[in-house]
C-alpha cells in the first residue's frame, strides 16, 4: 500500500471508543513519553473524563500537543509540587511545571480537605500547565456534599481588552457545580470569551467554518475560516462585561498565586520549551456549614423544576441548566464510547506509532 493510500485508509476510519479505551490510550502514550505510571494513569483519568462529558476539545484532542511539550522538555515529569503558603482555609501549591492535571488534582483534593475542617478550602496555583476543562475540577468537590468552584488563567493570549488589539488576555474560565438531590448536579462551565479557543483548533482540523461572532480581524471584521485565527482575536462574552470578567478572573487565578497573567503568558500552542508559570484556583464550599446538605440539595432540585416549568418563549427549544447536557453526554458516552473523527483518530493513530505505545482500539 502507498503512503497515500495508507493516510487515505486512516482518514476514513471512524469509530466510537470506549471510555476505559480512551483512558488506557491516553495513559500509554503519557507513560511511552516518560512519564512515571501512577501519574500517567491520573492524567488520562482525567483527560478521558473531559471527552466523556462532551469537552471534545480539552480530552484526547490535547494529547498531541501535550506529547510535543514533553518531548521538547517544557513539562517536568518529575515535578517536586510543594505548598509554599498555607493557613486554616487557603493554601498556595506551586506545581513545579508539572502536567495541569495533576496540579489541580492536587489543589482540589487540598481544598476539600480544608473545607472540611474550616467550611471552606481555596487554594491557587503557579507553576502549573494546562488542564483540561474548568468543569472537571469544579465538579470534584460534589462527592463531598460540597460546591465546588474553579477559574484559571488561560495558556494563550487570544484576546485584547474591550477596544483593543493588543492580546493580553485569555479566556480565563470560570466553573461553578452544586450538587442537587435526584437531578444532576448544576455545573457552569464557561469561558468568558464567546468560544474556547480549543473549540476553534478542533474546527480547523475538521476543516470546518467558525459561527460567526465567536472572531474578528484585527479590522474589526468577522473571521469564520479557524485556519486563520491568527489573524484576529476571540470576542469576550457579553461585550464589556466579558472583558472585566477575563481581566478579574486572571487577577484572582494569576496575580494573586505568583502566576504569569498579561503580557507574561506563554502560549503552549507556539512556545513547547518555556514554562508557562500557569496560575488557577479552586475552592471547595461544605454546604453543611450553612445549611444540611439534603435540605440543599432539595432546594436544588426545587430550582430545577422552577427553571424547567417555564412558560417557553415561541420558537423556542427545551429549557435547560447549565451542566444538563452534559450529564446527558455523559450517559450516552458511557454507554456507547466516545465518537472521534477520522482526523483526530490519524492524528492518534501516528502519535502512537511515533512514541511506541498501543494504538487505539
Amino acid at each position: 500500500m502507498t503512503t497515500s493510500n495508507a493516510n487515505r485508509s486512516h482518514v476514513d476510519r471512524q469509530a466510537s471508543i470506549p471510555v476505559a479505551d480512551l483512558q488506557r490510550f491516553i495513559s500509554g502514550v503519557l507513560a511511552a513519553v516518560g512519564m512515571p505510571a501512577e501519574d500517567a494513569a491520573t492524567v488520562g483519568g482525567i483527560m478521558a473524563q473531559a471527552d466523556a462529558r462532551g469537552a471534545d476539545a480539552h480530552g484526547v484532542f490535547r494529547l498531541p500537543a501535550y506529547v510535543k511539550r514533553i518531548r521538547a522538555g517544557g513539562i517536568n515529569l518529575h515535578p517536586d509540587m510543594r505548598i509554599v503558603e498555607e493557613r486554616a482555609a487557603t493554601a498556595l501549591l506551586d506545581g513545579d511545571n508539572a502536567m495541569g492535571h495533576l496540579v489541580m488534582k492536587r489543589a482540589a483534593d487540598l481544598a476539600i480537605e480544608k473545607a472540611r475542617h474550616s467550611g471552606i478550602g481555596w487554594v491557587g496555583t503557579r507553576h502549573s500547565n494546562h488542564a483540561g476543562p474548568a468543569g472537571l475540577y469544579a465538579r470534584m468537590p460534589l462527592a463531598h456534599g460540597m460546591i465546588g468552584i474553579y477559574m484559571a488563567v488561560g495558556s494563550a493570549n487570544h484576546m485584547p481588552p474591550w477596544g483593543g488589539i493588543d492580546m493580553l488576555l485569555s479566556t480565563n474560565p470560570i466553573a461553578i457545580a452544586v450538587p442537587a438531590a435526584s437531578r444532576p448536579p448544576i455545573v457552569l462551565d464557561m469561558a468568558t470569551t464567546t468560544a474556547a479557543y480549543g473549540k476553534v483548533k478542533a474546527l480547523a482540523q475538521r476543516g470546518e467554518s467558525m459561527p460567526e461572532g465567536w472572531m474578528v480581524g484585527r479590522d474589526g471584521k468577522p473571521l469564520r475560516d479557524p485556519k486563520r485565527s491568527d489573524e484576529g482575536f476571540l470576542l469576550p462574552i457579553g461585550g464589556p462585561k466579558g472583558y472585566g470578567l477575563a481581566l478579574m478572573f486572571g487577577v484572582l487565578a494569576g496575580t494573586l498565586n505568583g502566576a504569569a497573567f498579561g503580557r507574561d503568558v506563554v502560549d503552549f500552542n507556539k512556545d513547547f520549551k518555556s514554562v508557562t508559570n500557569t496560575g488557577q484556583a479552586v475552592a471547595a464550599i461544605d454546604v453543611s456549614a450553612f445549611m444540611p446538605l439534603a435540605r440543599f440539595e432539595d432546594c436544588i432540585d426545587d430550582i430545577w423544576a422552577q427553571m424547567k416549568s417555564s412558560a417557553p418563549l415561541p420558537g423556542a427549544q427545551e429549557i435547560r441548566l447549565p451542566g444538563e447536557q452534559s450529564a446527558m453526554t455523559y450517559d450516552e458516552r458511557i454507554a456507547h464510547g466516545v465518537p472521534l473523527h477520522p482526523e483526530l483518530i490519524a492524528t492518534l493513530d501516528e502519535l502512537a506509532r511515533s512514541v511506541g505505545a498501543a494504538p487505539l482500539p
